[in-house]
């Protein structure tokens, strides 16, 4: 890595096109669509406020530091300019560790849509802790494996999740407004019900909202292995970020047309809808093509944040912060097989610790409170960075109108966002039967990680001094 002494050399494989389809990939998740329509149609506005108070200063604040500072490490390398290496250590741990309960998350969303595909024969699976738990290792075994053999491999595992986005969005999009044209709403769309519900229980959903518009960082990570990186990231968040947000208020609004709020699942709400879309057309393997859909998509949205955040482990090794050994590549392939064998291994832990004492529902729900608490937790540093590094080093080549006062004011935004949305991540859903164990399974895995990162910090640094 050229940014670094002594550093391994990354192979520089990813295109303009190869990043904004690794961003849609990235940034966009169908589950959160479920689960933003199972809130009402307020949830539409959220979505637009989600846009203004976290997409829009996370593109503006990324853009900026990924012009200023384009080397391999993203959130990490910025931690590091800004507040030193504590603070960059804690910033990419924190990271690292939230996606070993996304992982598992995504998995099982693919797991519960790839039912569908079998019709009725295959849906007795749906409450089978088995079955999710197996076919979230399979599916962490593939992404695992194609990172591993290089982004040249890896980066088709994206490329095909973002197409199996468009295809997908489509299919709902577009079924959804046929089945609206054909016989109406099956949910009340009317000023009033539009307005956002600000009772507790529907509060809570919006920190799912905010996570869902995060993602744009993740090629940052790669900033040694994009051809232009300085350029290339900028421009490809431009194009990714309008996709993205039409994709979340189009799906959302398509699922509430489709189905009424009470019967929307945020497991298998998507596939759900497209069944009874399918019956109001009479479009038969509807549900089937889109549960393909949607397993690809997922599939490939465990390739892309696998690949990407084993890149913070790497550079940390590089750095002596972790064994020398995460600082390795790869003799054949040239890939930090060390970070990404040891993500793999940890999120198998987390795929059968998410399942233990509650229903794959259960499981589900957890996992997803588990992951949006951990990993907006570095969303904090990279604010916080932005705003900071507005007052150091050179100016980046992507200029904003206003530059300083705007990304500062940007930046702010974003960091109390993510705050709030940490808190309101805390409660259990209103279902949840366990409510206790359910809080105390979010609050303990997030303590752990967040203090395995400072004892492992405080153990490598030990008899020296930080750089």
């Amino acid at each position: 890595m050229s940014t670094r002494d002594g550093a391994p050399e990354l192979p520089k494989v990813l295109r303009l096109r190869h990043v904004t389809l690794f961003l849609v990939t990235a940034g966009v998740n169908l589950q959160w669509i479920a689960t933003a329509a199972a809130a009402g149609p307020g949830s539409l506005a959220v979505w637009l406020l989600g846009c203004a108070t976290m997409s829009l200063p996370l593109a503006c604040v990324i853009i900026d530091l990924a012009s200023r500072f384009p080397q391999e490490g993203g959130l990490y390398l910025w931690s590091k300019r800004a507040f030193g290496d504590r603070v960059a250590f804690l910033a990419g741990w924190t990271y690292w560790m939230s996606n070993l309960p996304y992982l598992p998350g995504v998995l099982y969303f693919a797991a519960g849509n790839a039912l569908y595909v079998g019709g009725e024969r295959w849906r007795h699976l749906s409450s089978s802790p088995a079955y999710f738990i197996l076919f979230s290792l399979a599916g962490l075994a593939l992404a695992t494996h194609m990172n591993l053999v290089g982004m040249r491999v890896g980066r088709w595992l994206s490329d095909l999740g973002a197409h199996a986005r468009w295809v997908s969005a489509g299919i709902l999009i577009g079924a959804g407004f046929l089945a609206w044209a054909a016989h109406g709403s099956a949910t009340e769309l009317s000023a009033t019900s539009l307005v956002p519900d600000l009772r507790l229980r529907n509060l809570v959903f919006w920190s799912t909202i905010a996570f869902a518009l995060t993602g744009l960082e993740a090629a940052s990570f790669m900033g040694d292995e994009i051809d232009d990186s300085r350029r290339t990231i900028p421009r490809a968040i431009l194009l990714a970020v309008p996709v993205i947000v039409v994709i979340y208020i189009l799906g959302t609004l398509a699922l509430l047309v489709a189905l009424p709020v009470g019967e929307v699942s945020g497991l298998q709400g998507i596939v759900e809808a497209a069944a009874v879309m399918e019956k109001r057309l009479a479009l038969g393997g509807l549900t089937a093509v889109l549960a393909v859909c949607l397993v690809v998509h997922s599939l490939g949205s465990v390739g892309v944040w696998l690949g990407a955040v084993a890149r913070l482990p790497f550079v940390a090794g590089i750095d002596h912060y972790l064994p020398k050994a995460f600082g390795r590549l790869h003799r054949t392939w040239g890939t930090p097989h060390i970070a990404l064998l040891t993500q793999s291994a940890v999120t198998v832990l987390f795929i059968v610790l998410g399942q233990a004492g509650t229903t794959v529902k259960g499981a589900y729900e957890v996992l997803v409170s588990m992951m949006v608490v951990i990993y907006l937790i570095p969303f904090l540093f990279l604010f916080a960075a932005g705003m900071k590094l507005q007052f150091q080093g050179e100016p980046g080549l992507i200029r904003f109108p206003g530059s300083r006062r705007v990304l500062v004011l940007v930046g702010a935004i974003g960091f109390l966002t993510t705050a709030v949305s940490i808190v309101l991540a805390l409660f259990p859903a209103p279902e949840e039967p366990n409510k206790m164990l359910a809080v105390f399974k979010v609050v303990g895995m997030t303590v752990l990680m967040v203090g395995s990162g400072v004892v492992v910090f405080r153990a490598r640094t030990r008899g020296r001094r930080p750089l």
